[in-house]
């Protein structure tokens, strides 16, 4: 036999054994039964008209077939068109001495803010309304009204002013501890103060941002766990909401990167989140301030290129610089050099900053904190004071 004729016998018998292996075996034996079904999540069902959703294809009466596939969209503008009324224009208006007929008001800049209730209460930034004497709020219908300053809060950049007369509309607050990556947003407010009800797509970039890394510098916010998104923002957004797709607040819109350096940047907007605005901004409403807790330490947040450089045996933590004679760390027993590892259950690191979990408690709360000292872990108790400076 050739060696030809011998490869195609070859081929020939593989090629019946795969046929074999593939034919239907025939039952020996009684067929297990059919496997016990899993429980699943009862669905969470919405309104469609109330996020705006659109069906853009549908099966036909009685037509399904197993495995079809069809889309359902968001329209944005039932969105918008029901949230709109609640946004405004915020103008911070400034007294000077024009040196010929005594104090002149003038505006000194715009911004952006909402309705939250029936009473006028408006959510801003502290930055648009820092320094005025006066405020105006300009409705989406180009209505403008006189505002009074309720109370600002310099530490987390958030401010609420009252407009005269009731609302056209108030928009709520969604849980912004729901929020996931890829989630679209929309951004609705008053870019370069001049174009008003300007509305912007986009979607969750990231959670649990820091901005800036060094907390409290020049009177500069602490900017802790914000939301970073990609719906476009400008100077006079600032103070404005990001909504969710139910048309519920989840963030209050506060920075945006336009370069680094010499480089320009694209896309990078950052939002406080909503739960965060809901507590500061109930304080500010009932007491005009908001009273922050404090530890009585000059903290350094860990990283692990810092730990490496200083030859510190953890790279996370708050490592201490400092303590504040007879403040509430050092009457605890914490020392200039020991790390501050958690507070409480919350622990000290990339996702949670040292201000984050110390922002967690009141003034008088009594907190354990988690301590290392060379090889050594303590836990502590520190009664929080409250902060002088803030």
């Amino acid at each position: 036999m050739n060696a030809k004729r011998q490869q195609a016998l070859a081929i020939g018998v593989m090629a019946l054994a795969l046929l074999s292996a593939c034919a239907p075996v025939e039952e020996s034996a009684q067929a297990p039964p059919p496997p016990i079904p899993t429980s699943t999540a009862v669905p969470i069902t919405v309104n469609l008209e109330d996020v705006g959703a659109v069906i853009v294809a549908s099966p036909a009466s009685g037509a399904t077939t197993q495995g079809e596939v069809f889309v359902v969209t968001f329209d944005a503008s039932q969105i918008v068109e029901r949230v709109m009324p609640a946004v405004v224009t915020v103008i911070n208006e400034q007294r000077f001495n024009d040196g010929f007929s005594g104090q002149t008001s003038v505006e000194a800049g715009r911004g952006t803010g909402f309705a939250i209730d029936g009473s006028g209460n408006i959510v801003t930034n502290e930055h648009v309304v820092r320094g005025g004497s006066g405020f105006q709020v300009i409705l989406s219908n180009g209505e403008k009204r006189s505002a009074t300053l309720i109370g600002a809060d310099a530490t987390s950049d958030l401010a609420v002013v009252r407009m005269d007369g009731p609302p056209p509309a108030n928009v709520e607050f969604g849980d912004s501890d729901s929020l996931q990556q890829g989630q679209p947003v929309l951004a609705i407010g008053s870019p370069l103060g001049d174009f008003t009800g300007t509305v912007t797509s986009g979607i969750v970039s990231a959670l649990n941002r820091d901005f800036p890394l060094q907390q409290g510098r020049g009177g500069e916010g602490i900017y802790t766990d914000l939301v970073q998104h990609d719906a476009a923002i400008n100077p006079g957004n600032s103070g404005g909401p990001l909504f969710d797709l139910t048309g519920r607040v989840i963030g209050v819109n506060t920075l945006g990167i336009p370069q680094s350096g010499t480089t320009p940047v694209q896309g990078l907007f950052f939002a406080i989140p909503a739960n965060h605005v809901v507590r500061v901004v109930s304080e500010l409403i009932e007491n005009g301030a908001v009273a922050y807790p404090y530890f009585g330490i000059t903290p350094q947040q860990l990283t692990p290129d810092l730990s490496a450089q200083n030859d510190i045996p953890v790279d996370y933590g708050a490592y201490v610089i400092s303590t504040e004679p007879g403040g509430p760390a050092a009457r605890a027993g914490i020392r200039e050099g020991d790390i501050v590892v958690a507070i409480g259950d919350q622990r000290i690191q990339d996702q949670t900053s040292f201000t984050e979990a110390l922002f967690e408690h009141r003034p008088g709360d009594t907190v354990q904190a988690t301590v290392l000292r060379g090889s050594e872990e303590l836990v502590v108790e520190v009664t929080l004071s409250r902060n002088p400076e803030r």
